[in-house]
């Protein structure tokens, strides 16, 4: 009875410490991974700003052309798509 207690506890002592040197492996890849999708969140957050931007200019210029401020905007008829 010890002797399968004594493997079972050897087992999982090497199973924690495979799971461990795993984890201390790929740490770099993780490390990676959110500095990249830190820089592409802050990317995405500057595009969405410079469309809506160009989107208001792009309205002011539709507004120019037609003279009519009471009708549908271009930006809304952007999000129809």
């Amino acid at each position: 009875m010890e002797t399968v207690m004594e493997r079972e506890c050897s087992a999982l002592g090497g199973l924690f410490q495979t799971v461990i040197g795993d984890m201390k492996g790929s740490y770099p890849v993780w490390d990676d991974f959110i500095s990249k999708a830190t820089k592409l969140q802050t990317q995405l957050r500057t595009t969405v700003v410079a469309v809506a931007a160009f989107l208001d200019a792009f309205q002011k210029v539709a507004d120019l052309a037609t003279n009519s401020r009471g009708k549908m905007e271009i930006k809304h008829a952007f999000l129809l798509f």
